[in-house]
């Protein structure tokens, strides 16, 4: 096949969801009628395929993103497994960042959970199509027009349906397509392998005919010849009907929706027949742009085999204590053992080798190009979010966002003899997840560890003891906090120090002032000297941005606050640049502990699902917490509740919620936004 063919007929897709909406269950029904594994792995039972780490099995969740690819109608389909779990968010985030669609799963009694709609927003901002697959028509409470209509109010989409339920709860017996006007019935429940069409059953007549003729309706508004066609009543060919769904969805205009039952093994032929469809290849999205790291411009990088070599690494894992990175390639072609620049680091490293990915297992491959998603071994010092381009044709991609930690919890060895080989561990660790931090306090000599949740550091000690083989003793979890001020103070500062036998001077006045919340740091210069050398002005913006690492309350670093400099002191043979970043870094600790700093803590968005009847008591629990409420809404089985609460209140709140909800209720935490501590 020619590579630009083979190119057009790749796709890169993406399965996201709430936790439990069975993310993994259609991952491993879509690797099965692939012909890529020969037996389906459960998730409940501990052996789905994309699940693989140790700590997935036992929890039952998926914690890292996991790579596969498989065929389907002379297609290379490329999937990305995501969690579903709040605390490994990154994983979703710098998936979607190097995917070109996805596959949003939603549960047919649930539907648009908590986590779906921040998965779904991701996946907005980087501009990725997604098709829909409402899951679990299977159970009782399912609803699939009620999950449809969510999907419409809560996440702003504009559903698409292309197949309707025939049947629901234990009579679901297969799906109604509305675009061939079949009935699909699934044989064999035990495989579901075999399918038939036959025609569609009369008593669904009337229903089938009032969903097509929505379908024409929602799809001419975006297509003239659909347009044009159905307003004079003649039959559109299905290759034109699929060919104007797909354009509206690569464009983002509407949202396919699909539906079944995975773990009944009914609805996933369709679904990959629709992945192929209506998902974009990756010559289809508009190209990645970067910019130039000589020039400054704005560049971009077509999908095309033949062009520079343009890749990001999207995460990096350790394998057996070696570095094993994962790289999309936009453009161009690489090959085991040629060199490629690393712009962000200015370096260049070598792939030793290159491997196709299929969950934790792999095969080697002498070379990738254009469109691959691939692992490569013995790229050092390249970490997630870095570009790899071609030196002599550089390209600096945009990074992936990462949030910042919000819970702390010190760890030591349980001998003292492995405090070095803890370190180490911890540095690999880091490597892999942007979102994890430790330090060590300066203060107590303790090693601090970081991450999103607790969830987050349990998985993190886990793997600690059971892959790097040390054994830690954890002190409780600490919130991160943050130090601002509250009123706007100015300072003068001085510098001047005879430092072996030189005199060096620096005089700076500062004022700052607090920023409205979330706005982050700002430095405004109102100086406006000509003769001030660049270099003195860097100087100063350095010595505050050092003295905002660690406020004087409690040492926490500063947010909200902007610094504007006023006025300079110079003196001609005396002011260099040390002498600036240090008076600078002095007026900032000085006028903030004038400026009345509070802590800022932070306050978690809590959603929690209950039924009816507990309401009252998480609520009450709620309050008590000093969490703000702010929606409740019945969905039909229970009650969402939507609370603003401080994370210091949070800390077992899983126990509490299933003491108060006799074991029903269920919630998803993440972080919103800082505020002060009451």
């Amino acid at each position: 096949m020619p590579k630009d063919k083979q190119l057009a007929n790749t796709r890169n897709i993406g399965i996201i969801a709430h936790i439990d909406a069975g993310k993994t269950t259609v991952t491993e029904r879509i690797l099965f009628y692939s012909g890529r594994v020969h037996k389906m792995g459960e998730v409940h039972n501990g052996e789905a395929t994309m699940d693989w780490m140790a700590e997935e099995r036992e929890r039952g969740i998926t914690i890292t993103s996991a790579v596969t690819s498989c065929d389907w109608l002379g297609h290379t389909i490329n999937i990305i497994d995501t969690p579903g779990h709040v605390d490994f968010t990154i994983e979703v985030e710098r998936s979607l960042r190097v995917l070109d669609g996805a596959i949003g799963v939603f549960c047919a009694v649930g539907g648009v959970e908590p986590q779906s709609e921040t998965v779904w927003r991701q996946a907005d901002r980087y501009k990725v199509p997604k098709i829909v697959f409402i899951n679990k028509l299977d159970r009782i409470g399912a609803d699939f027009f009620k999950a449809v209509k969510m999907i419409k109010d809560r996440l702003g989409a504009l559903p698409l349906i292309l197949q309707i339920p025939w049947g629901v709860e234990d009579n679901f017996k297969g799906v109604i397509d509305l675009i061939k006007m079949k009935a699909v019935l699934w044989e064999d429940e035990m495989l579901g392998a075999e399918y038939s069409e036959a025609p569609v059953p009369e008593e669904l007549a009337e229903e089938v005919a009032k969903y097509r003729d929505l379908l024409f309706e929602t799809l001419a508004d975006r297509d003239d010849l659909v347009m044009e066609r159905y307003l004079s009543e003649e039959e559109i060919p299905i290759r034109e009907l699929k060919g104007a769904i797909r354009n509206a969805t690569v464009k983002m205009e509407l949202v396919p929706v699909f539906c079944g039952a995975a773990l009944r093994n009914k609805g996933i032929q369709p679904l990959l027949d629709g992945i192929v469809d209506y998902l974009p290849a990756p010559v289809d999205v508009p190209p990645i742009t970067g910019s130039n790291p000589l020039t400054g411009e704005e560049e971009s990088r077509p999908a095309k085999t033949k062009g520079p070599f343009s890749a990001l690494a999207f995460k990096v894992m350790m394998d057996q204590g070696r570095k094993m990175t994962y790289i999309r390639i936009y453009s161009g072609t690489v090959k085991a053992g040629s060199p490629v620049y690393n712009p962000g680091k200015n370096l260049n490293e070598k792939p030793a080798r290159l491997l196709k990915m299929h969950s934790n297992k792999r095969e080697r491959i002498s070379h990738a190009s254009a469109g691959d998603i691939v692992a490569a071994m013995g790229l050092k010092l390249t970490s997630t979010g870095d570009t790899l381009c071609d030196e002599q044709k550089p390209i600096l991609l945009e990074p992936i966002h990462f949030n910042d930690p919000v819970i702390s919890v010190a760890v030591e060895p349980k001998s003292i003899q492995e405090h070095d080989r803890l370190l180490d561990s911890l540095g690999k660790l880091a490597d892999e997840d942007p979102t994890f931090k430790f330090r060590i306090d300066e203060e107590t000599g303790q090693t601090v560890i970081s991450g999103m949740g607790e969830l987050h550091i349990e998985i993190i000690i886990g793997r600690l003891e059971r892959e790097f083989l040390v054994k830690v003793n954890q002190g409780k979890p600490q919130v991160v906090y943050r130090e601002t001020v509250t009123i706007p103070v100015e300072h003068e500062g001085l510098f001047q120090r005879e430092l072996a036998g030189q005199e060096h001077f620096a005089g700076v006045r500062i004022e700052i002032s607090p920023l409205p919340r979330g706005s982050g740091n700002r430095f405004v210069n109102k100086y406006r000297d000509p003769e001030l050398e660049e270099e003195f002005l860097d100087a100063i913006s350095h010595g505050i941005t050092e003295a905002g690492a660690g406020g004087t309350l409690m040492g926490y670093p500063v947010t909200d606050v902007q610094t504007t400099l006023l006025d300079v002191k110079v003196k001609e043979t005396s002011s260099d640049v040390m002498a600036f970043k240090a008076v600078a870094n002095m007026a900032f600790r000085a006028a903030f502990q004038k400026g009345a700093p509070v802590l800022l803590e932070p306050i978690m968005k809590t959603e929690v699902l209950t039924p009816e009847e507990f309401t009252g008591e998480v609520i009450g629990d709620l309050n008590a917490r000093k969490g703000k409420i702010e929606q409740i809404v019945n969905t039909g089985t229970s009650q969402a509740l939507t609370a603003n609460v401080p994370l210091s209140r949070m800390f077992g709140y899983s126990t509490a919620l299933r003491s108060v909800s006799q074991g029903r209720g269920t919630f998803t935490m993440q972080f919103s936004h800082y505020d002060d501590r009451e």
